[in-house]
């Protein structure tokens, strides 16, 4: 049976890792992507950090509650989406081979979350006997 618990605390941890930067530098990531003088983008890479961070704090404060099956199902379907989507994109341009080789490692990360969260959409959360 899977660790959900494990799982979706792995998860907010790398999305809180990718939110942090994009939050508090996006000038410095925008420079080291060769892209200057773009207040727009600054600001764009702010609010995806946003949504990074809102959805890591997500999967932290779920990750007690049952979560498979029927259980948490729309938590489930949306890291689910987020990150079979995320990482078909990733792949995309990962073998494009326009990117830096280390985009193959956020690549790894969404194909390896794509997967567990598939496979915890098929399968009913483990059992815990309550002792009274």
């Amino acid at each position: 049976m899977l660790n959900t618990k494990v799982i979706m605390a792995l998860s907010a941890v790398g999305m809180t890792a990718i939110a942090l930067p994009l939050i508090f530098i996006p000038d410095e990531i925008l420079a080291f992507c060769g892209i200057e003088n773009a207040r727009f983008h600054s600001l764009f890479l702010q609010i995806t950090g946003a949504l990074y961070f809102a959805f890591a704090m997500l999967n932290w404060m779920a990750k007690g509650n049952p979560i498979g099956g029927i259980y948490s199902r729309p938590l489930v379907m949306s890291n689910l989406v987020h990150f079979l989507v995320g990482g078909l994109a990733l792949l995309k341009a990962s073998m494009s081979g326009n990117y830096p080789a280390r985009i193959w490692i956020l690549t790894a990360f969404y194909t390896v979350f794509a997967i567990l969260f598939a496979l915890i959409s098929f399968t009913h959360p483990k059992q815990v006997s309550k002792k009274v």
